[in-house]
């Protein structure tokens, strides 16, 4: 799915030969079965960088490559991780100008990896994950990507549901109000301490809902490190496994919270925009209302919400790896994930409480 600069063992195994999430033999008896032109044997390598469904590079013998995605191992909340649902999306979406992997196959059978699965077509490229990134590009391409960025959300956010099949995927009305209900939820199981600020801001978020202008397909997690980037141009948005019918500006809220101009603070990670040369926040989001036409006087509020849940989420993450339900393998620093948590609460209160630049 994403060349990310990772050098991996020959087949990503460990000293045993295995490959955690994958059963060798049977995904390689599905794929020659279900794969066109698959041709084995195949080598697997976790790609690593997710907290959420595990990703593999997927190398046949003929030098073709995929991605395949299975949910993380161990159990997991209810209604999460769905990659059945992820798979229908990439396929609705192939086509309609948005760039999505190929979507090339969907094993539903748990007996075969344990869990179901689905396999894509490798794009080749970087995701620029945070400030480093910026390094290896040009100016030009650092003011492509941007503007694409927003182009791409903006298309997305363009398409008719209903005309691409998707029409069905999630309810279409009052979707901050389920998110909010989601993520309170998701917080109240995954909490590892007590963090008042995340009850407050839960608090005036309910009661300053703006009126959703417009329903569309949102991402739900929208942001640089989700993008697959050759040369400043988007080759493919990645990691649908949040995407359902709702309210649009929320990816807008999501992405500005990611768009750390120079010298701005950063939430969660660092971002690439922080190594200069791409558009302001504020040509950023001027760029999305022309192409979209839509109001973004209450973008203050999106960015609120985004943090709030984006801390929700990452706790639940914090308690996947405290407690080994999830691999740790990229090597995630966990107390500065848990401050990542309260960095994220804080801006959240902050943007609720004094406009759209909050410092945390």
């Amino acid at each position: 799915m994403s060349g990310t600069g990772q050098e991996h063992p020959p087949d990503g195994s460990g000293p045993d030969g295995a490959v955690p999430g994958i059963r060798r033999e049977r995904v390689t008896e599905w794929m020659v079965r279900n794969i066109e032109s698959a041709v084995r044997p195949f080598r697997f390598a976790p790609i690593p960088g997710g907290n959420s469904n595990l990703t593999y590079r997927v190398r046949g013998a003929d030098g073709a490559e995929y991605a395949l995605r299975r949910p993380p191992l161990g159990h997991v909340l209810a209604t999460a991780h769905d990659v059945a649902r992820e798979f229908r999306i990439i396929s609705a979406l192939g086509g309609t100008g948005v760039p999505v992997p190929p979507a090339l196959g969907l094993c539903s059978d748990p007996a075969v990896n344990d869990a179901p699965f689905y396999v894509m077509g490798f794009v080749a490229g970087a995701v620029p994950h945070d400030r480093t990134a910026g390094s290896s590009m040009t100016p030009t391409e650092r003011r492509s990507l941007g503007e694409d960025a927003v182009t791409v959300l903006a298309g997305l956010h363009s398409l008719d549901p209903d005309d691409i099949g998707l029409g069905d995927l999630g309810r279409r009305e009052e979707y901050v109000q389920r998110q909010l209900r989601r993520w309170s939820r998701q917080w109240e199981s995954s909490k590892q301490r007590d963090l008042p600020v995340m009850d407050r801001v839960r608090t005036l978020l309910g009661d300053r809902i703006p009126t959703q202008q417009r329903t569309g397909v949102v991402h739900g997690d929208y942001r640089f490190g989700n993008l697959i980037v050759k040369n400043g141009k988007i080759g493919a948005v990645v990691d649908w496994e949040l995407c359902t019918l709702g309210d649009p500006l929320t990816d807008l809220g999501y992405l500005a919270n990611d768009w750390i101009d120079p010298g701005g603070p950063e939430l969660w990670r660092s971002s690439v925009v922080q190594d200069g040369g791409f558009p302001s926040m504020e040509e950023m989001v001027a760029r999305y209302a022309a192409l979209t036409g839509a109001d973004v006087s209450e973008l203050p509020y999106y960015r609120a919400m985004q943090a709030w849940r984006l801390a929700a989420i990452l706790e639940g993450v914090y308690a996947r790896y405290r407690h080994g339900v999830m691999p740790n393998i990229s090597g995630v620093d966990l107390p500065s994930l848990a401050g990542s948590v309260e960095r994220l609460a804080g801006f959240a209160l902050a943007a609720l409480e004094g406009g759209a630049h909050p410092s945390p």
